[in-house]
This record gives C-alpha cells, structure tokens and sequence, in this order.
C-alpha cells in the first residue's frame, strides 16, 4: 500500500462506519427529527401577513406552499449519495448546516429570498427524511418500533411547535423576519448534539443503498406502490399543514385560533404515534391500521367541508390523527426490507418520487381555492386525495419485502 493509500484508507473507514446505538444517539435522533418539521409549519400561521408584507400574490403563496415537497423529491434523490460520499452520521449533520443557512436566508431579503431559502431549508429536511430512518435501521436495529416511535413523535412535537409557538413568538420579538428566524437555534441545538453523539461508531455497515440496487427497486412493483402511497399521503399532510391555517380564517376564525387549531392538528398525532404505531408496527400487517387512521382524515375532510365552524376543533383532531398514518408510512421503508442499504434505497426512492407526487397538493389546492373564490372544490379534492391514499394503503400494509 502507497503512502497517500495508508493516509485515505483510515479516512474511508471512519466515514463508512456503522453507527453505534448509543442513549446520545437516540436524543440526536430525537432533536435532527424535531428540526424536519418547524421550517414548514412555522411559516403557516404567517402566511398572509408575509405575503402581505413581501407585496406577493396568491400564485406567489402557492408556490412557496408547494415548494418544500419539491425541494424533499429532488434532494431526497442525493440522500443516498451524500451518505455515501460522506458518510451516515456526516451527511445528516450536513442537513442540519444546510437546514439552519435556509432558515436564516429566508428572511433576509424579498420574495424570491424568501423561496430560495425555504428550497435551502427544505434540502438540509430532506436528508433528514431520508436517513434517519436508516440511522434508526442500522444502530438500533432490533428497536426499530420504538426508536420509529421516538423520532416520529418528536417530528410531531416539533411540526406542533412550529405552529403554535410562532404566532405567540411574533407578539414577543415583534416581527415575522426574527420570528421565523429564530428557529434556526432549534437547529443548532440539534447539530451540536448529533456531532456529540455520532463519534462512536463501529467499523462496517452500508450506509446508503448501492446504484444497482437502486435499480432493482425501480422494477419492483411494491416500491412503487409504497412510493405512490408516501406521496399521497404527503400531498394530503402538507396541503394541511400549508393551507390549513387559510381555510379556518376563511371560515371566520381569529389568527391565534387558527394557529392554536393547525397545533392541534398537529399534536394530535401524538397519542397515536405513541400507542397505535407501535402496535401497527409490530403487527404482521399494517393494512387495517392505515385503513383506519386514513379513514380519520377523510372524516375530518367531510366535517370540515359541511360544518366548518360547528366543531372545528373535532375536525382538526381527526385529521391530526389520521396523520399518525406518516410514521407507519416511514415504518415500512425498514418493514419492507430486509437490509440498512435496501432501507436507504426504498427510502431515497420513496420520498424522492413521492414527494413530487406530493408537490401536486398543495399548489393544486390553492389553485383550486384562487379559481373558485372559495374552499369547497379544494376540499373535494382533498378528500379524493385520501380516498386513493387509503386503497394505496391497504395494499403496502401487507407482509412482504421488496
């Protein structure tokens, strides 16, 4: 071996090593999950004041709505190679970076700053979305129901947060720029944990998905069952967490309200995540729990569509708890597979062309809303939306491997 190989060898090892699933680890998974969610939800309550503010127009907002789940597909797509090049425990920490420069560019500028730092935000998510559920598979691969629990709860309580908490924040540091700012210390918070946690490892482990097998996948019908089926559900998840605000003003409902209402939404997946996940996880088919939790959207689709201000409360937790179907959709990337690479290779795949199912949904439902003058139309669609996600469901929750 020549001396530039002795040098790069020890290199290669360190990034290529398995992660260790050490109680440190498990709080960096914890707090990299709370980040992939306050981006997104943080700017909903803020919407139209933003794009008051900015001198933007409707299309302007659907863009910025829809433009996370754009931004998720095609940096989904790098995950795989990142972790390759830089390793698993690197290549998250990367996002982390990417995440907190997004959250501070976004508001420093006019309204094409603002979408190129909500892109920046949502690739740094993106990576997150792809590997931690690797992390999960490779360093704790025995815990997988629990350790899929924790990192989806705190999504979810992060997700809650950034709904909640911004429009209290705002009153406190008097305006939306600082506000959305000062997310990005959740983020910070977050790396300097993950780098704290991810110095023990073990040599060995894959931490991405091989390119041939990438390709085996894309002939898989399954995969692109469980790829249809992520991306339905994610169309439906973020037309809620982007619109949801807008249709209950509309509906007559005060600002705070309407924020404490998208919480709710929010949280509400929380109880699910933390009893029924676990018990759809370790059954041998998921089928009926999507069933279920997808059916619990459609009801609040209905009620929020026939009713909105007779219970708009019940209508935000139904919704909130079907959305505890996303975990049990993140789930079955590791449930369907019987490898960390095959893992990273579904995931990749999943969410890269999921989330350009995904991008449909949102900018669709504010199309829809800017063309009719109202949120009827918008609704229908959103309940069509779930109506196939959950046939989709159905299918994937049944026991077998890609």
């Amino acid at each position: 071996m020549t001396t530039q190989e002795q040098q790069v060898a020890p290199v290669a090892v360190e990034r290529n090593a398995a992660l260790v699933g050490t109680p440190l680890l498990l709080v960096g998974v914890a707090l990299a999950a709370a980040n992939l969610r306050p981006a997104i939800t943080s700017i909903g309550p803020l919407l139209e004041e933003v794009r008051r503010s900015l001198g933007a127009s409707l299309l302007w907002a659907s863009v910025l709505t829809a433009l996370p789940t754009l931004c998720f597909g095609i940096a989904a797509a790098a995950a795989p190679l990142a972790a390759r090049k830089l390793g698993l425990a690197r290549a998250v920490g990367a996002g982390l970076v990417v995440l907190t420069a997004g959250l501070l560019l976004r508001v420093v500028g006019g309204p094409w700053v603002m979408l190129a730092g909500t892109f920046v935000a949502a690739a740094g998510i993106a990576l997150g979305n792809v590997l931690i559920p690797v992390v999960v598979k490779q360093a704790f691969p025995q815990r997988i129901p629990l350790l899929t629990t924790v990192y989806t709860v705190a999504l979810m309580v992060g997700g809650g947060a950034g709904a909640a908490a911004t429009p209290w924040m705002q009153d406190q540091l008097g305006g939306w720029r600082v506000t959305l700012a000062a997310w990005s210390l959740l983020s910070i918070g977050a790396l300097l944990v993950w780098v704290a946690g991810t110095r023990r490892t073990e040599q060995g482990g894959a931490t991405a998905a091989l390119p041939q097998e990438r390709k085996l996948l894309l002939r898989s019908p399954l995969a692109w069952l469980i790829t249809g089926f992520f991306g339905l559900q994610a169309a439906g998840s973020y037309v809620l967490m982007g619109w949801a605000p807008a249709v209950y003003t509309g509906a007559g409902i005060g600002k705070n309200e309407s924020g404490l209402l998208l919480a709710l939404l929010v949280v509400a997946a929380l109880p699910v995540t933390m009893v029924v996940v676990p018990m759809a996880m370790r059954s041998r088919s998921q089928s009926w729990w999507i069933a279920g939790l997808v059916g619990l959207e459609i009801a609040g689709t209905i009620g929020m569509l026939v009713a909105p201000t007779t219970m708009p409360w019940l209508w935000s937790l139904l919704w909130g708890a079907g959305m505890g179907v996303f975990p049990i959709a993140l789930g079955l990337f590791a449930l369907r597979t019987r490898t960390a690479a095959d893992t990273a290779g579904i995931s990749a795949m999943a969410q890269g062309f999921g989330y350009l199912i995904a991008i449909g949904g949102p900018f669709l439902f504010g199309m829809l809303h800017g063309s009719t003058g109202g949120w009827a139309v918008p609704m229908v669609m959103l309940a069509v939306v779930f109506a196939v996600d959950l046939v989709l469901g159905f299918i994937v929750g049944r026991p077998r491997y890609v």
